[in-house]
């Protein structure tokens, strides 16, 4: 199966969201997971299609056509986290209400970081600008897709000024942390659940 990376963007949203659903539980299918299944594209998926559209890519299978997965992020975390603040939280906000003063579930967790997206700044934000975030579906995997994501993500990154990038992968998923070290990212730490990659140029 030979990949086909193309700009992604608004009109590739609804496909986006199921696949964000559908590998949002450390890459397996998160469907019926939680109270909201939206909460999931709510958080890693629709404020990047919205605030950065020009750093969307797609991946479409060979056969069908069809989108099987992407790569979505910013080159400037801080600004991102901003704009989420000031364009993307009152959108969300009428789908998600805030949560309790102390969330105790998983779903009023992500609730609690949805309202406050500075908590999404990690301590490497400094040297590593932006983040992205990479999902395929499972029979999309292993055929050189996520590479050319990665590849593509990094280029328009780099072009924005970005020195480098960074993101986190579930504990669990270790099928996706040696997809990380094997196309150029360092291991940063391992806290709260989650390994912490970087990658410069």
């Amino acid at each position: 199966m030979k990949p086909s990376v193309r700009a992604g963007g608004p009109g590739d949203l609804a496909v986006i969201r199921e696949i964000c659903i559908r590998t949002g539980d450390a890459g397996r299918d998160a469907t019926g997971t939680l109270p909201d299944d939206g909460i999931l594209p709510d958080l890693y998926a629709e404020p990047y299609v919205r605030l950065e559209p020009d750093l969307v890519s797609v991946v479409v299978g060979a056969d069908d056509g069809e989108v099987v997965g992407y790569a979505l992020g910013t080159a400037d975390t801080d600004a991102f986290l901003a704009a989420w603040r000031e364009t993307w939280l009152p959108v969300a906000a009428a789908r998600h209400p805030a949560p309790s003063p102390s969330p105790s579930t998983a779903y009023e967790r992500l609730v609690a970081l949805l309202h406050r997206p500075e908590d999404m700044r990690t301590r490497w934000v400094d040297d590593f600008p932006a983040h992205v975030h990479v999902d395929l579906l499972p029979a999309a995997q292993g055929h050189g897709f996520g590479r050319a994501l990665v590849e593509r993500f990094c280029e328009a990154a780099a072009s924005r000024g970005a020195v480098g990038v960074h993101l986190g992968v579930a504990l669990e998923n270790t099928r996706a942390q040696a997809f990380y070290a094997r196309v150029g990212f360092e291991v940063l730490a391992t806290t709260g659940g989650a390994v912490w990659f970087g990658r410069r140029w």
